[in-house]
C-alpha cells in the first residue's frame, strides 16, 4: 500500500527539497542557468538568471505531497518573481479519494506537476484564498485559468530575457 500518510517534519524537510531540487533540474535541462538556495533564504529558493545581462528570477517553491490534497498551499513571503508549486502526487491520503476509488490497485501515484504562477498572480489569490495558521493561503480556484500555469516555464524565459529552448 502506497498511501501517503502524515508526514513527519524530517519527512515534510525531505519532500520540500526534493520539489527544489525537482524545479532546479527542470530549469537546467529548458538551459536556464539556476541555483539552489543551501541555506533558508527568506522569500526564495532558487535563484534563475540570465548570464548575459545579470538578470536574476527569484523563485519560491511549494510543494504539496498527496495526489488528493485540496489544491491549496500557504504562503508567508511574496518576496519573489515566481512561486512553482509542485504537486508531487506521490499517492492518495484523504478518505475520500480513498473511500471512491473504482480500482483499489489505483494508489494516486503518478508524476508531478508543476505550476509556474508569477507572484502577482500569488498575491492576488492569497487576498481571495484567506489564512492558514500565520500564513496566507492560495487555492487553485483562487487563480483565474488555473491550467494556463502548469508547465508554464517559458514565463521564466521571458521574464530573464533568454530565447525559449
Amino acid at each position: 500500500m502506497s498511501a501517503v500518510q502524515r508526514a513527519t517534519a524530517a519527512e515534510t524537510n525531505l519532500h520540500s527539497e526534493g520539489a527544489e531540487f525537482l524545479v532546479l533540474g527542470q530549469l537546467l535541462i529548458r538551459g536556464i542557468h539556476a541555483t539552489k538556495a543551501y541555506t533558508r533564504y527568506p522569500g526564495w529558493d532558487v535563484l534563475a538568471t540570465n548570464p548575459e545581462t545579470g538578470q536574476t528570477c527569484r523563485i519560491q517553491v511549494k510543494a504539496r505531497l498527496a495526489t488528493d490534497y485540496g489544491g491549496g498551499f500557504p504562503i508567508k513571503n511574496f518576496d519573489a518573481e515566481f512561486v512553482v508549486h509542485v504537486a508531487l502526487n506521490r499517492g492518495y491520503r484523504y478518505s475520500r479519494a480513498k473511500r471512491t476509488l473504482r480500482d483499489p490497485a489505483d494508489t494516486g501515484e503518478c508524476p508531478p506537476d508543476f505550476f509556474i504562477l508569477p507572484m502577482a498572480v500569488v498575491v492576488k489569490a492569497s487576498e481571495l484564498g484567506g489564512t492558514w495558521g500565520t500564513s496566507s493561503k492560495v487555492l487553485r480556484r483562487s487563480v483565474p485559468d488555473w491550467e494556463q500555469y502548469h508547465d508554464a516555464w517559458h514565463l521564466i524565459v521571458e521574464t530573464l530575457g533568454l530565447h525559449s529552448n
